[in-house]
């Protein structure tokens, strides 16, 4: 789904994430299960709030844009499904790093 196509917009210093599918891990000759894996998650941002306001009353712009290659941490954000698409919304402060190409 295009960016431009996404209906919902976080409010705040909320961003929607798309996470990526991840490959499956093996060490040697073992396979380790999903439910083992404690490693961060990596997705696309696909839309961003508007920044949160700070105690002083200034809006603070969010440093992520759509688009950005991002690592969340596993447990991290709500989980939502729009579209037959399974979506996340976190936090800014929950993005861990931005992945540059």
């Amino acid at each position: 789904m295009p960016a431009s196509a996404v209906k919902v917009r976080p409010l705040a210093d909320r961003v929607l994430i798309r996470p990526l599918s991840e490959t499956e891990a093996k060490v040697g000759s073992i396979i380790i299960p999903d439910t083992a894996k404690e490693k961060p998650q990596e997705g696309e941002i696909v839309a961003v709030g508007g920044g949160k306001t700070s105690d002083e009353g200034v809006r603070v712009e969010i440093e992520l844009s759509v688009g950005d290659r991002v690592l969340y941490g596993k447990y991290s954000g709500t989980e939502v499904h729009l579209d037959d698409e399974d979506l996340l919304i976190v936090r800014e402060n929950d993005v861990l790093a931005v992945i540059s190409n």
